[in-house]
């Protein structure tokens, strides 16, 4: 089975790493069907984008399995 690559739906980047998909999932809702890169995703929750990779490696850390 072929691997689904997602595009950002605001500015087109694409593919997006399995860690962008993973963390709108996460903030966003695990039926989004939108996905952001990083840096959308920043502005679209009006938070810096190191915020969001920090969140990544917290959950990480705590073992959530969207990030394996």
């Amino acid at each position: 089975m072929a691997k689904k690559i997602f595009s950002c739906v605001a500015c087109g980047k694409q593919p997006l790493t399995k860690n962008e998909v993973s963390i709108n999932k996460k903030l966003l809702g695990m039926t989004s069907k939108n996905f952001y890169c990083i840096e959308c995703l920043a502005i679209f929750l009006e938070v810096a984008p190191q915020d969001i990779l920090d969140k990544i490696e917290d959950f990480k850390n705590d073992g959530c399995k969207l990030f394996e």
